[in-house]
């Protein structure tokens, strides 16, 4: 699994886009994408947050929380806010937080009440995609990809 820290060294354009693509004024913000027990896909808003060089979220007992945990995989979207055009796509697998991460760091970087029995997850980066609109915007996008190595 590729750490946000790991990412955002090999591709530092594309995480500082993704950082304020998912920051809306005070959260982190996004739409997760997981896939279901019967394998079709399910979309869920999420905040999320980054500390120590990981990508968190917190999430309560949920449908999604299942999808995570059965098969990690996921999709993250978010397209900023209305003042940017940008759009920002990362996909990888979601773990269920090391011990090492600083959850009390994640509480506090969350900016809202977070439960003790919401679990935090991080979710790890194998692939980015960012479209960077002009302004005016005009078709089509510049598209930058990024994708973590494979196996050796």
């Amino acid at each position: 699994m590729t750490s946000w820290a790991a990412f955002e060294a090999d591709a530092p354009a594309i995480a500082a886009a993704a950082r304020r693509l998912l920051w809306v004024p005070g959260v982190g913000f996004g739409y997760l994408a997981t896939v279901d027990a019967r394998g079709a896909p399910r979309i869920h808003p999420i905040n999320v947050v980054i500390v120590g060089g990981a990508l968190l979220t917190f999430v309560v007992s949920s449908p999604k929380l299942r999808d995570l945990t059965r098969d990690g995989r996921y999709a993250l979207h978010s397209t900023g806010s209305a003042e940017v055009n940008d759009e920002l796509m990362l996909a990888g697998r979601a773990v269920p937080a090391p011990p090492d991460v600083d959850r009390a760091a994640a509480v506090a970087a969350a900016g809202y009440a977070v439960a003790d029995d919401h679990v935090l997850v991080e979710l790890g980066v194998e692939r980015a995609l960012w479209a960077e609109w002009s302004s005016p915007p005009r078709w089509p996008p510049t598209y930058h990809r990024w994708a973590a190595a494979g196996p050796g």
